[in-house]
């Protein structure tokens, strides 16, 4: 198989004519995140049957938009996608619409939900990658022979493998489940940041106070301006610590962010002004606008009943060959140990889980919760302990 260098639009030209003339192509790429405000993409890796493209965005006067037009019209095939995904969301504001995840594949058929992708080409093609480029600095060039051999090795598998898992799905009747959530990874507005919901994340904001949210709120915003105006990440901007002691100080003056220890001097320099507008405006948001404080933690009783919840999940998942984390999230749970819902019916409305999960494991967390059924750990005195459901 031949591998090539795509550094202008002659060869964009040429990788838009191979990508027309074929259904499917393996993709990957390399980025750099730690610090600028967005990724930012270095090498775009894609696979045909006979021959790699490695593209290279910073290649000058390069213009990578008709390419992705281009990928947009394939199945595009890679191993976690996500991050992937993100970028193509972020760089060039969409995703391609068909997809197929050997990883999300390989969750279906056993393999776990975080298999890498040497372990599963070692599984299924029966070699090892050499991953001694795994932490390379992929915006240094020229790219070595080294670098170039891992960009190859880590698409040129993946059309291969993509044959092996769609026929292993067919056969355990589980490619629809596997399509189902590659359509979920290829919606654009799970990749959108939420600058609204963002304050959220911060620690101690469940604590906080409504008129301490809506600082928050303007804090978080502002420091994310900031971050977005210096292409730095916003963490580098201010701490998420610091963000949670202004909302909770709300000061007024440049003298009162001395009294936050973890503020930088240089912080207060330069962001000072803004971080203490930031706070006005969430002094002034009407208390008609306030944000809703967030759920409290459940309390010991339905923190133990979610944790029950997921022993009933976990003899699901084990029963149908799954990841426990593959059928319901932790969050469901919580959700359904808070609010009680009175029926099955009711229960699998609360989770809002597509088809197959709910058919999977609605009846089992019902029986649980209405009594029909209880815990028993067996075998625990042989060194062998198994939870079992028993009506």
């Amino acid at each position: 198989m031949t591998h090539e260098l795509i550094v202008d639009s002659s060869g964009i030209a040429a990788l838009c004519a191979r990508l027309e003339a074929t259904d499917r192509v393996g993709l990957d790429t390399e980025f750099h995140a730690e610090r600028s405000y967005a990724p930012r993409l270095m090498v775009l890796q894609l696979a045909f049957p006979d021959y790699t493209a490695i593209v290279d965005p910073l290649a000058p006067g390069i213009d990578l938009h008709p390419l992705v037009d281009a990928i947009a019209g394939v199945v595009v095939v890679g191993h976690a996608l996500q991050s992937d995904l993100k970028i193509f969301a972020e760089r060039f504001c969409r995703v391609p619409p068909k997809l197929f995840d050997t990883q999300v594949a390989a969750s279906f058929l056993g393999y776990g939900m975080q298999i890498s992708l040497a372990d599963l080409v070692r599984d299924l093609i029966g070699l090892k990658l050499a991953k001694t480029q795994t932490v390379s600095d992929w915006s240094t060039r020229p790219l070595s022979e080294k670098q170039m051999e891992y960009l190859v090795d880590d698409v040129v598998h993946l059309l291969p493998m993509h044959d092996m898992l769609q026929e292993k799905l067919v056969e355990r009747g589980r490619l629809s489940w596997s399509e189902e959530e590659c359509i979920a990874l290829a919606k654009p507005e799970k990749y959108r940041f939420d600058l609204r919901r963002a304050y959220m994340k911060i620690p101690g904001a469940v604590r906080m106070n409504r008129r301490e949210l809506a600082v928050l709120a303007e804090v978080v915003a502002e420091r994310d301006a900031i971050a977005k105006e210096r292409d730095i990440p916003p963490k580098f901007v201010i701490p998420d610590d610091v963000i949670g002691g202004i909302a909770q100080l709300r000061p007024k003056h440049l003298d009162d962010l001395v009294q936050l220890r973890r503020l930088e001097s240089n912080a207060r320099r330069n962001f000072g002004v803004r971080l203490l507008e930031a706070v006005e405006r969430g002094e002034a948001v009407p208390e008609s606008e306030l944000p809703e404080r967030p759920n409290r933690p459940l309390g010991s009783d339905r923190e133990t009943l979610a944790t029950l919840l997921g022993v009933a999940v976990g003899e699901a998942a084990r029963d149908a060959g799954l990841p426990q984390g593959l059928l319901v999230t932790r969050a469901a749970l919580e959700r359904a140990a808070r609010e009680a819902p009175g029926s099955a019916e009711e229960l699998g409305e609360l989770l809002g889980l597509s088809e197959w999960r709910s058919a999977l494991v609605v009846e089992p967390l019902w029986r649980l919760l209405s009594g029909e059924t209880r815990i028993v750990v067996e075998g625990y005195a042989k060194g062998e302990p198994k939870v079992t459901l028993i009506s």
